[in-house]
């Protein structure tokens, strides 16, 4: 089972989700692919995510996620024992939206949406200080991230197995490059597709 964690402001209609949800919907694996639309609450986010686990081994589980979704991810990793695979991962993700309270809009279907003061203090309470097994995580990050810095990616994720991209963006719009590579971690042969 994957489970992709969308970032702020994104939904399960972002390129990345969609594009590895047709690929496990051609691999005959749709069903072992889930995207849900997250709250906005990080709290509310990490409980719902931890409701669609608590019925997969957590060995049979990867969590996908991508900017503010890979912070969560990781935390949810931590707590779970299962892999990750982060994607351009928010590190400080209180700091770094601390500038984001008030009313925003979604990026795919520019529906409002109010993030809280209070949130920032829930997504201290996610703070990963270090990860404790390196092995069970995969970095994927772009030194042209223009919304967060991949060195602070690189040293939280340290000991892990890292892919470190010159240039590209935080979108990821070359992702289509790397979705082979990121199936294979999550333990699915996505040969059939090459």
């Amino acid at each position: 089972m994957i489970l992709y964690l969308h970032g702020f402001r994104s939904s399960p209609q972002s390129s990345k989700t969609s594009l590895l949800a047709a690929h496990m919907q051609a691999l005959g694996l749709g069903d072992e692919y889930l995207c849900p639309q997250l709250p906005a609450s990080p709290r509310e986010a990490v409980e719902l995510a931890l409701e669609i686990a608590s019925k997969v081994n957590p060995s049979e589980l990867t969590l996908i996620g991508s900017s503010l979704g890979g912070y969560y991810a990781t935390w949810l990793a931590e707590k779970l024992g299962c892999r990750a695979v982060l994607l351009n991962p928010a590190v400080f993700a209180a700091r770094d939206l601390a500038t984001q309270v008030g009313v925003k809009t979604q990026y795919h279907s520019n529906e409002p949406f109010e993030f809280k003061a209070a949130y920032i203090d829930e997504l201290t309470a996610l703070t990963v200080e270090k990860i404790t097994h390196p092995e069970r995580y995969f970095l994927i990050a772009a030194t042209d991230d223009e919304l967060l810095d991949w060195r602070e990616m690189v040293a939280q994720f340290a000991n892990a197995r890292q892919h470190i991209i010159e240039g590209s963006d935080h979108g990821m719009s070359d992702f289509a490059e790397y979705a082979g590579e990121v199936l294979a971690f999550c333990g699915v042969d996505a040969g059939a597709l090459q």
